[in-house]
């Protein structure tokens, strides 16, 4: 982990869905340049525990190992963890007991929103709330059927989740309409926890519409750094939904999120998590193309950039906003 910043070492992020991780399974995955492995004991009530992808011995890949009554056993020399990461079995040793010095390094894990979050360092702050999760009126949906995969600075990704200008020319006949692009000014707030944005509507077509345009409304909560929790209002009904991206390393990241609606009951879910699945397929070579992939936080009279300056519109009144606060915090990581 090195050159990461502290405040993103101690954030929450996910890093798989609970329901690929059932009991007895080992996953692999990659958070802040940091090598994990996930893995559930041999009941689904045994916690999803996140450790570093690596036996102290040797260093071989614990993923590679396999699960034995509820201990990890690592497959090159057959060392045996139990679920604090403390080494209980040393083959080659005999009866001999392991030093209890010999641990594997563990992570914070949490299961949250059908989503496993994980924190490589020590949060000050807990997962940020989605209200409607536990609300029998709305559907629970996943964004889309899996994570979507973005070879860009998970900041440049963030950024384009809230911003709705796009919408009407990467998501054309679905999320907006090029015909009616405006977008009203919006109504930005700036806190010491969060930046809410306010008053945007926008002309699009809903899920599962006949195809005709509707105004509709959204509104945003960032948290930091990169989780959004928002709600979009419309004639239908209201659809809340929890998007966050997930930092593999400084230019690639992966997006994750859940939807809950109180309307839409005769749509399929498949068809709605595919209509997600479509509108990040459309994002992601947009979003991996922005030169550079770190998101600009330098001013145009730094030296030290070969990138000109970008130009701003009204519309990016929140962007605005959030690199200024990402400026604040410090942050380096993903960032130029």
């Amino acid at each position: 982990m090195a050159n990461v910043d502290q405040v993103l070492i101690d954030d929450w992020y996910v890093v798989a869905r609970i329901e690929d991780c059932p009991p007895n399974s080992i996953k692999s995955v990659r958070l802040l340049g940091e090598d994990l492995v996930l893995w559930r004991g041999s009941t689904s009530e045994s916690p999803i525990l996140a450790w570093q992808d690596r036996c102290p011995h040797r260093g071989t890949r614990l993923s590679l190992g396999k699960i034995v009554d509820d201990t990890f056993t690592c497959k090159y020399h057959g060392w045996a963890y139990n679920s604090a990461g403390q080494c209980v079995n040393i083959p080659s040793s005999g009866a001999q007991r392991p030093p209890t010095s010999i641990c594997i390094k563990t992570y914070q894990c949490q299961e949250c929103w059908g989503l496993v979050w994980v924190s490589l360092g020590n949060p000050s702050h807990d997962i940020p709330p989605f209200p409607e999760w536990d609300d029998p009126h709305y559907r629970k949906i996943y964004f889309g059927t899996h994570s979507h995969h973005f070879y860009s600075s998970p900041f440049r990704v963030f950024e384009s989740i809230f911003d709705t200008s796009h919408f009407s020319f990467v998501h054309p006949g679905s999320l907006g309409t090029d015909t009616q692009p405006e977008v009203r000014e919006q109504i930005v707030e700036v806190k010491a926890d969060s930046i809410t944005i306010g008053n945007m509507e926008i002309t699009q077509s809903s899920i599962g519409s006949t195809g005709i345009d509707s105004r509709v409304s959204y509104t945003y909560k960032i948290y930091p750094p990169l989780t959004l929790y928002g709600y979009k209002e419309s004639i239908k009904g209201k659809m809340t939904f929890l998007n966050t991206v997930t930092p593999i390393d400084e230019e690639e990241s992966l997006v994750w999120g859940q939807l809950a609606m109180n309307y839409g009951h005769e749509i399929p879910k498949l068809e709605i998590a595919q209509f997600y699945d479509e509108a990040m397929s459309q994002d992601i070579p947009v979003v991996g193309s922005q030169r550079p992939k770190l998101l600009p936080l330098l001013s145009q009279n730094d030296s030290n950039t070969p990138w000109t300056s970008e130009v701003h519109a009204p519309c990016d009144q929140a962007s605005i906003a959030y690199r200024r606060w990402l400026k604040k915090l410090g942050i380096t990581y993903g960032v130029c």
